[in-house]
């Protein structure tokens, strides 16, 4: 046994020990009724070698003895010295009782046979030795007497022999069988505290697990335990812990999705019903610990559901799993917002390189729609305003540009930061050229507190001009368009941009 399991059985012997010894001590009392028995039989002529004296003496020291014993019982109950002296005192008055004369065969065995009680080698051993040891003297005492009426012995020593050695026969059968009889008590209170110790333990796993689903039950909004052994949900929400059937054959969904699906959003349901298919989860979550999928309810925003496998076969199919929903709209919008930042231009707000490579990408794969159009900007004089005016004053015209091309093209398309003084748009639109021009006229209005105006040079490449041109053939059509319109810019203004 384990040393757990070892202390607990020790602890049960002591217990055990304490309880054998106050039933002792009841048969001790129960022993005070044998004087006024035998007195009766000697009126009744039935014990004709026994004197009343013996049966006064007789019930007079059982209820010393029995005395005794009780208040050891209540000073030492735990003590083996206790269960020794109930022993000893019941061998005595057997003893005692065949020395008077008071004929007993069984009884002496009745003693090596309660001592089996206690469930302890030692004390068998000490009852059977005692009780053999007392049977020898007793009968050697009690041998002239008893031969004295039997005619088939020649002396006193052969009746003795003859007797002693039936009752060596009897003792020796009597601690075999007693050996035999202790073992398989102790080996079966044994393997009781082994199965006890197990239950234990199964029972702590259990909590714990019970402990782990409360702590799921109170992070999640909805926690349904699925049982594929026996095809039942469980809410873990519900205060009843009620199982339900699941009909495989006909159900394809358990009830906490059925009161669900009723909340997600219309565009989604179809994609959340294949998710939550009950009969195909086993499949799908076969050899994983978890799948999840977002979805949206009409009433409370985004929320995630998940199937978290709790056991699982050896081949890895799922047993029982935990179904789970939680809200999680502002972990959604924290990380659309870092989508959003990490798309974005810190400086002007519009979006970056980032973002305008990616969403180049994405209209290398597909076909270009007609109104589809690249605008290619860049800021005139920004290095002159830098050199001139300091950087304060060129952070101004960059946001004032950035601004000018938010209000004209922002409706239209997206706006993108892709340099210093480089800005792109992917805009919809069938007059590319107007859109242009309002975004000239929106820069006359512009006035900044270092700069009084700001020019821009626009270039742009439509898809309906250029039939079979791809993306990128466009985005360096919008480039040279942009830098002949700068080119343009500079010759008018009479700046040679080299000396520049």
């Amino acid at each position: 046994m384990s040393g757990i399991r070892t202390q607990e059985y020790l602890n049960f012997k002591v217990k055990n020990q304490v309880r054998v010894n106050k039933y002792l001590n009841i048969v001790l009392w129960f022993f005070v009724i044998t004087g006024p028995a035998i007195a009766s039989g000697i009126k009744a002529g039935i014990f004709n070698d026994i004197e009343y004296k013996t049966c006064l003496i007789i019930s007079l020291v059982v209820i010393a003895l029995a005395g005794i014993h009780l208040i050891m019982l209540k000073k030492i109950p735990n003590s083996p010295i206790t269960a020794v002296f109930a022993l000893t005192a019941l061998d005595s008055l057997i003893v005692y009782m065949s020395y008077n004369h008071v004929s007993i065969f069984l009884t002496w065995f009745l003693v090596p046979l309660l001592s089996l009680l206690f469930c302890d080698r030692y004390f068998f051993a000490y009852s059977a030795v005692l009780n053999y040891v007392l049977m020898c003297i007793t009968t050697w005492l009690t041998a002239p007497y008893e031969a004295s009426f039997r005619t088939d012995y020649e002396s006193v020593s052969v009746y003795y022999t003859d007797v002693i050695s039936g009752f060596t026969i009897e003792s020796v059968i009597m601690l075999s069988g007693g050996l035999i009889i202790l073992k398989l008590i102790t080996d079966y209170f044994k393997e009781l505290f082994r199965q006890y110790e197990q239950i234990n333990i199964n029972r702590q796993q259990m909590d714990e697990k019970m402990k782990i689903l409360d702590s799921m039950a109170e992070i999640y909004d909805n926690v349904n335990l699925i049982n594929f052994i026996d095809n039942t949900e469980m809410a873990l929400r519900d205060p009843e812990m009620k199982k339900h059937g699941i009909d495989m054959n006909t159900q394809t969904h358990t009830l906490m999705n059925q009161k669900i699906k009723n909340q997600v959003m219309p565009d989604q349901l179809d994609e959340f019903l294949t998710f939550t298919n009950i009969t195909t989860v086993r499949s799908r979550l076969s050899q994983k610990k978890l799948i999840s999928a977002d979805f949206i309810d009409v009433v409370s925003g985004w929320f995630r559901a998940q199937y978290i496998t709790v056991d699982a076969t050896l081949d890895g199919i799922p047993n029982v799993v935990i179904y789970t929903t939680r809200n999680v709209d502002e972990e959604k919008r924290r990380e659309e917002n870092l989508i959003r930042l990490s798309m974005t231009d810190e400086m002007t707000r519009l979006y970056n390189r980032r973002c305008y490579d990616e969403d180049l990408a994405e209209f290398r794969n597909t076909s270009l729609d007609e109104d589809f159009v690249l605008f290619s900007i860049d800021l005139n004089g920004l290095k002159i305003v830098n050199d001139t005016k300091g950087h304060a004053a060129g952070d101004e015209l960059i946001k004032g540009c950035a601004d000018c091309l938010a209000l004209t093209l922002r409706q239209k398309g997206k706006v993108y930061r892709t340099g210093g003084d480089e800005f792109m748009a992917i805009i919809h639109t069938a007059d590319p050229g107007k859109l242009r021009e309002m975004i000239r006229e929106k820069a006359a209005e512009w006035h900044g507190i270092y700069s009084d105006q700001i020019t821009m040079s626009i270039g742009y490449a439509a898809a309906r001009d250029y039939c079979n041109a791809t993306v990128d053939e466009l985005e360096r059509l919008a480039d040279a368009n942009m830098y002949a319109e700068k080119e343009k810019y500079y010759r008018q203004k009479g700046i040679d941009r080299r000396k520049s």
